[in-house]
C-alpha cells in the first residue's frame, strides 16, 4: 500500500514545481538510483527499522516498476522472516543470551540502528570537505 501511495502522490507532488525541496530533479534522481539500487534498498531496507518504512513509499515516488518492487520486496520478508527466525531458535537457546535478555535486545537495537548512523556521518562528513574545497 505504501509502494501504491507514492506512486500515486509521487507525481503529483513533484509536478507543481513551487517548492526547493521536491523538485522534478529530485524526482529524476530518485528513479535512477531505483533503477540502479532500487532491488538492494527493498531487500535491505527490511533489516533496518525506520527505513523499511520509508523505502516502499520512496520506491512508488520514483517509479520503480511494481513487479520489481514486488519481487524483492516478498524476496526480502522472507530472507528477513527465516534470517530472525533461525536466529531466534539457534540463539534464544544458548544459555548466555536466555540470562542477559535485556542486553541482547539493546545489542539488537544498536546493531540496526548502526548502519543509518554510519551513512549518516558519512555524508556529513562528504559534505563538510566538498563545502572546505569552495
Amino acid at each position: 500500500m505504501n509502494y501504491r501511495i507514492g506512486h500515486y502522490l509521487g507525481p503529483k507532488v513533484f509536478h507543481d514545481g513551487r517548492s526547493r525541496l521536491l523538485n522534478h530533479e529530485h524526482l529524476q534522481r530518485t528513479h535512477r538510483f531505483f533503477e540502479r539500487y532500487g532491488g538492494k534498498t527493498i531487500i535491505f531496507a527490511r533489516f533496518v527499522p525506520i527505513i523499511r518504512t520509508f523505502a516502499p513509499f520512496v520506491a512508488g515516488i520514483g517509479r520503480m516498476r511494481y513487479r520489481r518492487f514486488l519481487a524483492y520486496n516478498v524476496g526480502g520478508g522472507i530472507a528477513w522472516v527465516a534470517l530472525f527466525v533461525g536466529g531466534g531458535y539457534f540463539f534464544g537457546n544458548l544459555p548466555v543470551v536466555k540470562g542477559n535478555l535485556t542486553l541482547v535486545i539493546f545489542g539488537i537495537i544498536l546493531v540496526s540502528i548502526l548502519p543509518g548512523v554510519v551513512g549518516y556521518l558519512r555524508h556529513r562528513r562528504a559534505a563538510a570537505g566538498a563545502s572546505e574545497e569552495r
